[in-house]
């Protein structure tokens, strides 16, 4: 097989792990999903402190019955999300090379335990935001765990694209573009396959809801990129202030002083 044929089977299988992820999950029962929603719960128990029992069809329901791990819990969507990022970035930045097949299992099992982490953190944020006080606003408490979920998912895909970035950019705009690419395949998973599916029939909820993937992400990607491009900014001027100190100290010892 031509490295060029390998590259389109490496690429294929990636896709079609994914879709088949998707549509495994789109008919699966919380029975079915235990092996996600098992480890999930039990960060969720060891963060908390709050005990969770299995209930066959429904999910993990809380001890005191207030709280329902169910499966749209499970952070399946956010599983393919993670893996399609980092598989096609592997794959992109490898074209015209010949890779193994080892990434793709090794990629899948760090999405999965990075997603166990990432759910976990939403999970208990959700269960933090219970004892707020709902108000008569535009955020009903639907929309503020909506908007909890989308920030803290996105936030982590955002921070592992980070960790794993291998390229460099200093200014501002450089940082956002090198972002696009994590926002383009969050957007493709959580708005282009629901549209895909018709989900623009459920009317103003969808509508909702899109708007709300469209607008967080962003924002977090300009408060990273600032944060970033301040802080190698206040780096840059701290190692040039270390470096014009020893070229002060390094002019006395030059003349024999």
């Amino acid at each position: 097989m031509t490295r060029r044929a390998t590259w389109f089977s490496q690429l294929l299988v990636v896709l079609g792990c994914a879709l088949a992820l998707k549509l495994h999950y789109a008919t699966a029962s919380p029975d079915q999903l235990r092996w996600i929603l098992t480890p999930t719960t039990f960060l969720v128990e060891l963060l908390t402190g709050t005990s969770f029992k299995f209930e066959s069809y429904a999910g993990y329901m809380s001890s005191d019955h207030t709280f329902l791990i169910a499966a749209s819990c499970a952070g399946v969507n956010f599983l393919i999300t993670v893996f399609l990022m980092l598989t096609l970035r592997r794959l992109w930045t490898a074209r015209g090379q010949s890779i193994g097949w080892g990434f793709i299992p090794l990629i899948a099992l760090l999405a999965y335990l990075f997603t166990l982490v990432a759910n976990a953190a939403r999970i208990c944020v959700a269960l933090s935001l219970r004892g707020l006080p709902h108000h008569d606003g535009w955020f009903d408490p639907n929309q503020l765990h909506r908007s909890e979920g989308i920030f803290i998912y996105f936030g982590f895909l955002l921070l592992l694209f980070m960790l794993t970035e291998t390229s460099t950019a200093r200014k501002f705009r450089d940082l956002v573009r090198r972002s696009l690419f994590p926002l383009l395949i969050y957007y493709a998973t959580t708005l282009g396959l629901p549209l895909a599916n018709g989900a623009y029939h459920q009317g103003r909820e969808f509508w909702e809801y899109s708007l709300f993937v469209l607008l967080i992400p962003l924002l977090l990607i300009v408060l990273s990129a600032a944060s970033q491009a301040s802080w190698l900014k206040a780096l840059r001027v701290k190692i040039g202030q270390i470096n014009e100190l020893d070229a002060s100290s390094a002019a006395p010892r030059a003349n024999g002083v």
